[in-house]
């Protein structure tokens, strides 16, 4: 049998921010935006609810993540219906793989020891009232 989690993370997502350089005396160190590192908690926390008491998966697994961005306000009303319709998608904001790799940073050691067994991905962004992204992760079928 196949074991698959499906999870939502409410709110609007976030990219993954590229890393921070800090100077500390005569070292550098690195660290991650604050707002990266909260949303990769937010994705841990959906993630551990969704899979309970269940032990991360250790093989290849298969990834579906479907994300929703929020209708910027400065958006005409038809501009609007036409963003809710699928006739306009966010190709603005950031990259889709930046929003995976957050997801997928929350979701180490969770629902898999680690995000390097992704060995299929399917991810979509399109607009919504509100924001929030959809995940879906099974075991692959060898």
């Amino acid at each position: 049998m196949t074991f698959q989690v499906i999870f939502q993370v409410d709110g609007t997502p976030v990219p993954k921010g590229r890393p921070r350089f800090a100077r500390r005396g005569k070292f550098v160190s690195t660290y991650s935006p604050k707002t990266t590192v909260d949303y990769e908690s937010r994705v841990t926390e959906a993630a551990k609810l969704a899979m309970g008491s269940q032990e991360p998966l250790e093989g290849p697994v298969v990834a579906c993540i479907y994300i929703t961005l929020p209708i910027p306000a400065s958006y005409s009303k038809k501009r609007t219906q036409a963003c809710l319709s699928g006739e306009e998608r966010p190709t603005k904001r950031s990259d889709i793989d930046n929003f995976c790799k957050a997801i997928f940073d929350g979701m180490n050691g969770v629902v898999f020891s680690d995000d390097s067994q992704v060995v299929s991905l399917h991810a979509t962004k399109v607009y919504g009232i509100s924001g929030m992204v959809e995940i879906m992760v099974q075991e692959h079928l060898l």
